[in-house]
C-alpha cells in the first residue's frame, strides 16, 4: 500500500458535498435509502451510489431490517477518520443545506413513528389479546428474575396496559410506568386492580424524553418495546439517565428477523435487533458489565422470531 494511502481514501469521501450531506444524516443515527432520499431531497440512484462509496471506503456499514436496507456510520472507522470527519463535522454545523437536511431528517423521524403511535392509540385496552400472539409471559419472568432484590424503584418503559408493572409489584417495587399513548394508560388504570393503582405511578411521556428524574430508579425495563421506537439508542441513553449508579437497565426483544407481517399487523418498526448491536447501544449509553441472553427455546408458533434479554449496570459516571 503506498504511503497515506489510507489518509487519501478518507480526503475523497470527504470531497463530495453529497457524501458530506449523508454523512452529517446518518450521524444523527441509521436510515433507509428511501428516508435519506425523502429527507435531503436527492434521487435514490445517487442516495444509493455514494452510500456504496463510503460502504467502500469503510466509514459507513449497512444491514437489512425486512425489506429494508439501513445505513449507519461504523461503530470503529478507518484510522484518521475521525479526526478527519469532526473537523469537516464542525465546519457544517452552520452549513444551511445540512440545517434544511435536519429538518427533513425530524420530518422523516416523525413519520417513522406515525403508524405505530397511531396503531397503540386506536387499540387501547384491546392491546393485552393482541399481545397473546406474541406469548411473552415466560420471557417475561425471565426478565424479571434478573433484578434479584426486592423493594426497588422500578421503570417500566412502554408499559401499555401494565401487564409488566403488576408483576413487578410481586418484587414489593414501586413503579414508574410510562407510556406514550394516552389510550393506553387509561386501559391501564381500567385493568389494573385499585391496590395495584396504588403502588403504580402512571406516567405519559415518551420513551426518548422520559419524564422521570436523574439517578431516581433502582432498574429499568423495556420490554417488547425498542422495536417501537424511531430511534431506539435515545430510548436506552434515557433509560441509562434515569437509572442510579449501581442500578440494571434490561431491554428484552426480538433478535433480527425477516416477518414482515409483524411490520404490517402490528406496526412494529424494526425487525427485531442483532444481539451485538443492542449490546453496542448499552455500551454506547455508558453501561457496563452487559450481558446478552438468548432465547434457547424454539417458539412453538414457526411465525415468532427467537429473542433476547440484553442488561447493563449503571456506571456511577454515565458517558451518555
Amino acid at each position: 500500500m503506498e504511503p497515506g494511502a489510507e489518509l487519501q481514501r478518507t480526503f475523497k469521501v470527504l470531497a463530495d458535498s453529497t457524501r458530506l450531506r449523508l454523512l452529517s444524516a446518518l450521524s444523527e443515527g441509521e436510515f433507509a435509502v428511501q428516508e435519506l432520499t425523502k429527507a435531503l431531497q436527492l434521487p435514490q440512484p445517487k442516495v444509493s451510489r455514494h452510500l456504496g462509496i463510503m460502504k467502500n471506503a469503510g466509514v459507513v456499514t449497512d444491514r437489512r431490517d425486512g425489506s429494508f436496507i439501513r445505513y449507519k456510520l461504523v461503530d470503529k472507522p478507518p484510522n484518521h477518520w475521525a479526526a478527519s470527519w469532526k473537523t469537516a463535522k464542525l465546519a457544517l454545523a452552520e452549513d444551511p443545506q445540512v440545517a434544511a437536511d435536519r429538518t427533513g431528517l425530524s420530518q422523516v423521524l416523525k413519520d417513522r413513528a406515525t403508524p405505530s403511535r397511531s396503531f397503540f392509540d386506536s387499540v387501547g385496552g384491546d392491546w393485552d389479546q393482541l399481545r397473546k400472539v406474541l406469548k411473552d409471559d415466560l420471557l417475561r419472568a425471565k426478565a424479571i428474575e434478573q433484578l434479584v432484590p426486592r423493594e426497588l424503584t422500578i421503570a417500566d418503559i412502554g408499559t401499555g396496559t401494565g401487564v409488566l408493572a403488576i408483576q413487578l409489584l410481586s418484587l414489593n417495587a414501586k413503579v414508574i410506568a410510562v407510556d406514550r399513548s394516552i389510550s393506553m394508560l387509561e386501559a391501564a388504570r381500567d385493568s389494573l386492580p385499585t391496590n395495584a393503582l396504588k403502588r403504580i405511578d402512571l406516567r405519559q411521556g415518551d420513551a426518548s424524553q422520559l419524564p422521570i428524574e436523574d439517578n431516581s430508579v433502582d432498574a429499568a425495563f423495556a420490554h417488547m418495546v425498542l422495536h417501537y421506537l424511531p430511534r431506539p439508542l435515545d430510548a436506552v441513553r434515557e433509560m441509562a439517565r434515569i437509572t442510579k449508579p449501581g442500578g440494571k437497565v434490561i431491554i428484552v426483544d426480538f433478535i433480527s428477523h425477516s416477518e414482515e407481517w409483524m411490520r404490517e399487523e402490528l406496526h412494529m418498526l424494526w425487525l427485531g435487533f442483532d444481539p451485538e448491536e443492542l449490546k453496542q447501544m448499552l455500551n454506547t449509553a455508558g453501561l457496563r458489565d452487559v450481558n446478552c441472553t438468548i432465547q434457547t427455546e424454539t417458539p412453538d408458533t414457526p411465525e415468532l422470531p427467537r429473542t433476547l434479554i440484553v442488561s447493563g449496570i449503571r456506571n456511577s459516571t454515565n458517558q451518555v
